[in-house]
């Protein structure tokens, strides 16, 4: 558990209370920082009266748009990403029915949520179930996730892989680009499916970085280039920034990733630079 300690009052002496029923000035500036999965209890220290805020994690059913719930979601999304993400699939959080969440012993919390999915590039939805194990404190280890969403997952794209994949290998130069999307939110159309990998190969940082206390989206590719490869695999050199919706941190990655329709994308190596203070998150593109 986390404490932050926020100064409310100035000196005890001298003040006196309002015996009317009145929220106190302390309570206000209480409610006004507290973040949305805490408590707040009233303490003193050294003749200042503080308020202590503890970070708790919800137990039992939770309230589908808050952020137990929602963080929970957002992990399924980067887990069908990384097991069924393509050009021209990709999967992203619709909404959150409803959720429960209990200690799961020494293995961690376990989440069961009621989620609807949409397959974003043929704008379709799905009811799904879920369950999402994150690690106890202290373990190495991404959360374990189960999903249940038949209907999207029949969806084929194979023909349209084929054929970029066709495409980029006959390619008389390599493919590169940068600013995915620019700071204007767009990307121009034969650049698409390099905005796809990007998501899709940076769903498995995410995936692997997330906690209960993390909130990731994609923000950009910031560069990506296409590498030259011997094998039946294209091969490709990214860095892309992820926004930490708690933090508000824009955090760069750089990752060489592999995809063909076959396999499928498969990340071989992601590297965590140094941090970005000029990166900015672009214009939501949806």
């Amino acid at each position: 558990m986390s404490l932050r300690i926020i100064i409310v009052l100035a000196v005890l002496t001298g003040v006196t209370g309002s015996p009317s029923g009145t929220t106190s000035p302390a309570a206000d500036a209480a409610d006004a920082t507290a973040h949305p999965n805490s408590v707040v209890e009233e303490t003193e220290i050294s003749g200042w009266k503080v308020s202590v805020e503890e970070d708790v994690m919800a137990t039992g059913e939770l309230n589908p748009d808050h952020y137990p719930a929602q963080r929970a979601a957002k992990v399924v999304q980067h887990y069908l990403n990384t097991q069924y993400g393509s050009p021209f699939r990709l999967f992203g959080l619709h909404r959150v029915h409803s959720g429960t969440a209990e200690d799961a012993a020494d293995s961690g919390r376990k989440y069961q949520l009621e989620i609807s999915v949409q397959e974003i590039i043929n704008n379709t939805t799905e009811k799904c179930s879920a369950e999402v194990l994150f690690p106890g404190a202290g373990e190495q280890r991404s959360s374990q996730v189960q999903v249940s969403c038949e209907e999207l997952l029949k969806i084929s794209t194979k023909a349209q892989e084929e054929a970029l994949f066709q495409k980029y290998q006959m390619n008389q130069s390599l493919l590169s680009a940068q600013n995915l999307p620019d700071s204007y939110g767009h990307i121009e159309p034969e650049n698409q499916p390099l905005w796809h990998l990007g998501i899709v190969a940076s769903s498995f940082v995410m995936l692997n970085e997330s906690t209960e206390n993390t909130l990731y989206n994609m923000a950009q590719v910031a560069s990506i280039a296409q590498l030259a490869t011997d094998n039946q695999q294209l091969k490709f050199d990214c860095r892309v920034l992820l926004h930490e919706m708690v933090s508000q941190e824009i955090i760069h990655w750089k990752l060489l990733f592999t995809w063909s329709p076959a396999d499928g994308v498969k990340v071989l190596q992601m590297e965590k630079l140094p941090h970005c203070h000029d990166c900015k998150v672009p214009p939501n593109t949806n």
